[in-house]
């Protein structure tokens, strides 16, 4: 256990020395100033606005701004179910798959470009190479890029004198060209150096040692491989994704494919920081989401140590049901805590055998979906609770709420509540009707707690567009993949709309001047009462139906 808690401690140690340098980077990128990056990238971007007809100097308010992350989204939407239909008559098809159903079609198409990657298929016998790489490599990137743009946007609204958000078409390239692609080529190198397959060629016969014949898949691998962690994605080339010896070779691919998911969320919080010209205010808000990080890790740790009483009256020690031996009980751990934090949704572990505690560990990280989070909505989902703390602390001593220097007044709060409302209704409703219906009920696979938990947690990742799945479901049916389609939409859409909205108040507001009796929020105090609402307001809402599956559950071991 000493040797896993030193390989989880330096690992952290690693993504926490990365995050002053990559959070610098970013600032670099998304300031409005000119910079010496504007000499090698700036020329391909132009291309690039003159080719989709974008003027780079065009001003958009929250609305506009909007507008042009919907209006965008939805045509690659359609263009990406299009392909899933038509892959068949399409190229680089050497496996000759078919077409998709239309309901998979769909809860693909929705689960790639709201960067859920959700997968109720195997992709290495459901897609062709052309869709692997252009209807989900490619919005593997658009996705993660759009989610970086909205918390630009944010953080300028809050920090602006004026309605202007920054260009949305323009955020979206520079998050591309200037970090999402970079990053992703010298990852896919790496991985590619570690023995990760990269090639158009199709499957291959080989013949095993007893004499059977196996049929060996291939593809563009490491490729899809880069940008699914470092953008937070998690869809898998295989079915069982990064558990898989193609996309997760050795326990040094391991510690890059952990790196990765942690590496721009977390960066992202300390551009937080230097945007607003405020670093402690930055690190206040890391502090919070550290702390509830390690807690929860500490617990998916000590859960999967410990095993279950069935395993100790037998004399085993550690629960390895569902872990690779490469890997072992703690990188499978800290791999489960930060998939779920950073939402990315990739595994290196069957979530379905972990152990109750263990297991209710990745869903507590979604339901609070603000624990570093995915591309820019985990930052926005943490600012969102900011916001609310700010005003019930206003309330308690008497005074306006005030956040970076301007008023937190009902408009900010009216959608601030819409935002934190929703991502609680999409859950706990589906989850009522899927267990209420006969249909989806015949997909439960294990009945009793643990049935309900499979079926809360796959509605849980679809509404915290983390796309990890626990498996035990079922999943490839009309309803399931309808239902949790539409949640995907929901979770990633009216949250961001909200933020955007918030955003657009503020950029109009002006600076009151600070005072003795202003709420101060970068301090320790503030960080502690922080933590204390996220946990409060999260508990209110999600431990009834915890109390029904996993807490049930690990419970009813000790009978």
């Amino acid at each position: 256990m000493s040797i896993g808690i030193l390989q989880v401690v330096v690992t952290l140690l690693f993504i926490i020395l990365l995050v002053k340098p990559v959070g610098s980077y970013l600032v670099r990128v998304y300031d409005s100033e000119k910079t010496e990056l504007d000499r090698f990238f700036g020329p391909f971007e132009r291309v690039i606005y003159r080719l989709i007809g974008v003027r780079e100097e065009e001003k958009m308010g929250w609305e506009k701004y909007v507008l042009a992350m919907l209006l965008s989204n939805f045509v690659m939407l359609i263009i990406l179910y299009a392909i899933f239909r038509f892959q068949k008559y399409l190229p680089l098809n050497p496996d000759h798959i078919g077409n998709m159903p239309s309901a998979l079609a769909f809860n693909t198409a929705t689960s790639f470009i709201t960067n859920t990657n959700w997968q109720a298929y195997s992709g290495e016998n459901s897609l062709s190479y052309f869709s692997q790489m252009m209807a989900i490599t490619f919005p593997m990137f658009t996705s993660a890029a759009t989610g970086f743009a909205v918390a630009i946007a944010f953080i300028r609204g809050l920090v602006g004198r004026q309605d202007y958000l920054g260009n949305f078409y323009v955020d979206l390239v520079r998050s591309i060209t200037r970090v999402l692609l970079p990053l992703s080529i010298i990852v896919a190198l790496f991985l590619v150096f570690q023995g990760v397959p990269q090639t158009l060629k199709g499957a291959v016969d080989a013949t095993t040692i007893e004499g059977v014949k196996q049929i060996i898949t291939r593809g563009p691998v490491a490729a899809l491989e880069s940008i699914k962690h470092i953008g937070t994605n998690g869809g898998g080339f295989f079915g069982t994704n990064a558990a898989h010896p193609f996309e997760n070779p050795t326990p040094l691919s391991n510690l890059v494919h952990i790196v990765c998911m942690m590496l721009l969320p977390t960066s992202l919080v300390y551009a937080f920081g230097v945007m607003v010209k405020n670093k402690r205010q930055g690190w206040t808000v890391f502090a919070a989401m550290g702390i509830l990080f390690i807690g929860l890790l500490t617990a998916v740790f000590v859960a999967e140590y410990n095993g279950t009483p069935a395993l100790q009256a037998l004399g085993i020690h550690g629960n390895m049901e569902g872990k690779e031996v490469r890997f072992g009980i703690s990188e499978s751990a800290l791999f489960t805590a930060v998939t779920t934090a950073a939402t990315t949704g990739s595994v290196n572990n069957m979530h379905d055998s972990l152990t109750p505690i263990g297991g209710m560990v990745p869903l507590a990280e979604m339901m609070l979906n603000n624990v570093f989070g995915g591309k820019g909505v985990g930052l926005l989902n943490g600012l969102l609770y900011v916001i609310l703390t700010v005003f019930i602390c206003g309330l308690m001593v008497g005074r306006t709420p005030e956040f970076l220097g301007k008023k937190i007044e009902a408009k900010e709060i009216k959608l601030a509540s819409i935002a934190i409302l929703i991502h609680p209704l999409i859950i706990l409703v589906p989850t009522a009707f899927a267990l209420a219906l006969k249909g989806p009920v015949s997909s439960i696979l294990n009945p009793g707690f643990h049935g309900m938990t499979e079926v809360l947690y796959a509605i849980t990742s679809g509404a915290a567009n983390n796309g990890s799945a626990f498996g035990g479901l079922t999943a490839n049916t009309d309803f399931y993949n309808i239902v949790i389609g539409l949640v995907m939409l929901f979770g990633r859409y009216i949250s961001i709309i909200a933020m955007l909205a918030i955003a657009g108040s503020f950029s109009t507001k002006k600076i009151v001047a600070v005072t003795s009796g202003t709420f101060r929020t970068d301090t320790p105090l503030f960080t502690v009462i922080l933590i204390t609402i996220i946990l409060i307001v999260s508990a209110l809402t999600f431990f009834p139906v915890l109390a029904l599956g996993p807490i049930a559950e690990h419970l009813g071991m000790f009978k």
